[in-house]
């Protein structure tokens, strides 16, 4: 790059397009209008300027974004061009976090797709000015007007036609524009910019790539409706990473777009130093020895960098997190004697370039998984890890990715102190937006936890794909927020704060409310008219919901949502219902609530207690030895008080919202609180105390002796700066409870009692199931009892049931 373009106005500009739009044809019309191609390239005939590799030339389709530049009217264009299909949104989708404008493709004759409106929905929250071109008008049969009037429709916004209309028609869709036109009788080019910028106003250009119609326009419009990339090459550098690629000789490419300052290299990027720049233009590269703001360029040398990561912000929480994800989870089918460790090892770069893919190695049933977002997807995956490994692998039956999320608050702690190590973390997880993922933030005095150890456990936090407590799956759209821990000076060694950090979300969530979140789909269904009365029954089988639809007298178009599950394979039956004249388009449409989400959970089985890789409980030392402290009981035992209060939820887990003393945890749905907020310990449960109070006036004394009894405290943690021992003080008001005999009522009950006598232990589930949901609406203390005195060996034991107490007695 020569100084003159290096000085030079820049703007990156993404295409973007539902598929067989024109996008590509377009973004060829473009370099060729600017004299970068000679000849304008085809995607059906394999020869486009953008479509480099070989599997994109022999599919017709794009695969991956490319970059090309352009200049024109003294502004340097880096063109990203996306890929169409649905199937590889998120490919598309890591563009759009580097763009300062894009380039909506709508096809004329197909109009508002489901994809399309995905996609500027998806513009709208990564703040991208828009401009739209619609092609194909050549062989449209709608005008211009109707295709104005649904995009209006479609997205709520303020579209104006900059081919035909005059500026009077422009400027009547912005107040800005309008009191400018009233007073001045013109537009002026910078109010125009501004509101493009805003979103204010989105011009639309119509033509067709194909025939040439209609693209100098928008070319020669382009620089009067855009404000060029304002960065200082004098601040420290600043980049977002794009994604990553792999060359052919094993080179690792780190694809960004520098913000600020002025890169070069030997530069260091996270302990790593910059080894080459490239620069890249369709398939060819040249090399430069630094790089300023609004460059997109190719770094060779870096090892650690992922897509979506923002370097030199400081902050993880400035990192992009991907709204379209996979929906469906594919095992991989491996020849007869692979290695499949070997494999998933070698499928790491794959992985890096497309990270949604999240391969995962499952070692209880021995196999990876992928996740992928449709068919067009499976073939290309299978092709690349043919080409890449030299496997030949197929794809097993696809399982819906279901994900996990909260809706309330709560502070999680960890403790981990075998002999010798030391380390405790409070995180407080709380909603995020939906679709927003995880975000990672702290928020505790440097006085209490040093700044080293405060990034530590964020990092601890981000490295790792978190479960949810219902069924295992992934943890999504909370944030996560340190707000307490501690070291010690001599024990705290590498990897306590792991330990102690997953512990802390893990126990957590037990006390959160958690929500099973499934995939969903926006679609656009297709039909003939007379069709339309069982398309609408159709959709209301499927869970779905319809939110628009339009009508004539001979076709009827169907705008909605719904579940992953239901819809994935319905294209088969409007095709069949329809004889071939229905069309049904996916796009996918994020996570939302599981329209059956009890079935589910009882189908995964999942225990989070027992999930020992995922762990709530905590470690901690005593006499010189760790002890294991169950989740419910770790309160009773952390070295640092709580910072956020505590109440009981629906389903009897205590949720924590506000300023909390250190008693709290003490009883899972009635939390004992004092007002002082140093460090404390404690010897037992007032909750325990309680219950065997009662069980002795019930049932006769004798079951509460210290030694060996299902109330006995567990040991006394001690650290070794001595901690203050606090009191439980009792209640100022008297709780309610209920004591159930279990056995009286399985017996008394018929339908219990039929199942008892094929099942008993499925009779006392069965109980414990209705008397849990008595509790969800009855504020008491529920303790059922299951007396075991003709049991041959019982043993005394308590245990948590959701909200209710289960006692069985001993012999």
């Amino acid at each position: 790059m020569d100084n003159n373009t290096a000085a030079k106005n820049k703007i990156t500009l993404g295409i973007l397009a539902h598929v067989d739009a024109g996008k590509t044809t377009l973004a060829e019309a473009l370099l060729y209008s600017c004299g970068i191609v000679k000849t304008p390239g085809r995607v059906d005939k394999g020869n486009a300027y953008l479509d480099t590799f070989e599997l994109e030339k022999k599919r017709g389709i794009t695969i991956f974004s490319k970059q090309a530049v352009f200049e024109h009217d003294n502004v340097v264009y880096t063109l990203l061009d996306t890929p169409g299909h649905a199937d590889f949104a998120s490919e598309a989708e890591r563009t759009l976090s580097v763009l300062d404008y894009a380039v909506l493709v709508i096809s004329g004759t197909d109009g508002v797709q489901s994809h399309t409106v995905t996609l500027f929905n998806l513009l709208e929250e990564y703040k991208v000015p828009v401009i739209v071109f619609v092609n194909k008008m050549d062989i449209a049969e709608r005008s211009e007007q109707s295709l104005i009037d649904e995009l209006t429709d479609r997205t709520g916004h303020a579209f104006g036609n900059f081919s035909t209309r005059s500026d009077e028609d422009i400027a009547s869709l912005s107040e800005a524009l309008m009191e400018e036109y009233l007073s001045t009788g013109k537009m002026s080019d910078d109010t125009l910019k501004k509101e493009v910028k805003g979103r204010h106003i989105i011009p639309v250009f119509f033509g067709s790539a194909l025939k040439l119609t209609g693209v100098e326009q928008f070319l020669f419009r382009l620089s009067s409706l855009t404000i060029p990339f304002m960065g200082d090459p004098a601040a420290p550098v600043t980049a977002r990473v794009i994604k990553i690629t792999h060359e052919p000789d094993g080179a690792r490419l780190t694809h960004l777009k520098i913000l600020s300052g002025t890169l070069s290299v030997r530069d260091m990027i996270n302990g790593e130093k910059v080894d080459r720049i490239r620069l890249y233009s369709g398939g060819s590269f040249k090399t430069t020895e630094s790089a300023g703001p609004g460059t997109v360029a190719a770094i060779c040398g870096l090892s650690s960098t992922y897509a979506g990561e923002m370097i030199g912000a400081g902050e993880k929480s400035a990192d992009i997190v991907p709204r379209l994800l996979p929906a469906m989870s594919y095992s991989l089918i491996l020849p007869e004697g692979t290695d499949i460790h070997k494999v998933f090892q070698d499928l790491k770069n794959l992985a890096e370039e497309l990270p949604e893919t999240g391969f995962e190695y499952v070692e209880e049933t021995n196999e990876i998984k992928a996740g992928i977002m449709g068919s067009i997807q499976t073939e290309i995956l299978k092709s690349l890890i043919l080409e890449r490994l030299g496997l030949d692998v197929s794809f097993g039956p696809g399982n819906i990715i279901y994900r996990e999320t909260v809706t309330a608050v709560s502070e999680g702690v960890g403790h981990f102190e075998p002999l010798r190590h030391y380390a405790e973390a409070h995180v407080k997880i709380e909603p995020n937006e939906r679709g927003r993922g995880i975000e990672i933030f702290s928020d505790v005095s440097t006085d209490e936890l040093e700044i080293n150890f405060q990034r530590l456990i964020m990092t601890h936090l981000a490295e790792r794909r978190h479960k949810g407590v219902l069924t295992g799956s992934e943890l999504t759209d909370v944030k996560l927020t340190v707000v307490g821990g501690r070291s010690h000076p001599k024990h705290t060694e590498g990897g306590d704060f792991r330990q102690a950090t997953y512990r802390a979300v893990r126990q957590g969530l037990m006390y959160n409310t958690s929500v099973l979140l499934e995939p969903y789909y926006d679609f656009m269904l297709e039909i003939p008219a007379a069709q339309l009365g069982r398309a609408m029954n159709d959709i209301t089988r499927l869970k779905g919901t319809v939110k628009t639809h339009s009508l004539t007298q001979e076709h009827a178009v169907i705008y909605g949502r719904a579940p992953v599950s239901t819809m994935h394979e319905y294209a088969f039956e409007v095709t069949a219902y329809t004889r071939g004249e229905g069309k049904l388009s996916l796009s996918p449409g994020g996570y939302d609530v599981c329209h059956n989400a009890d079935e589910v959970i009882a189908e995964k089985a999942y225990d989070p207690a027992s999930d020992l890789r995922n762990t709530p409980d905590s470690v901690f030392c005593a006499h010189g030895s760790g002890f294991v402290v169950p989740w419910n009981e770790v309160y009773n035992y952390m070295h640092v008080p709580l910072k956020t209060s505590q109440k009981s939820t629906a389903n009897g887990n205590a949720v924590l919202l506000g300023a909390l003393g250190p008693d709290a945890g003490a009883s899972q749905s009635e939390p004992n609180t004092t007002s002082s907020g140093s460090s404390r310990s404690y010897t037992g449960s007032a909750l325990d105390g309680e219950l065997a109070e009662i069980f002795n006036r019930t049932y006769g004394g004798g079951t509460s002796k210290k030694s060996g009894n299902l109330f006995s405290p567990l040991p006394e943690v001690r650290h070794e700066a001595q901690r203050e021992h606090v009191e439980i003080k009792p209640r100022d008001s008297v709780p309610e409870y209920l004591l159930v005999d279990g056995y009286n009522i399985i017996f008394a009950w018929d339908d219990l009692n039929d199942l008892a006598k094929t099942n008993l232990d499925g009779a006392r589930h069965r109980l414990m199931d209705i008397l849990s949901n008595y509790r969800g609406f009855k504020d008491i203390t529920l303790i059922l009892v299951f007396d075991a005195y003709k049991v041959k060996g019982g043993v005394e034991k308590i245990e948590e049931y959701h909200n209710i107490h289960v006692v069985y007695t001993k012999e």
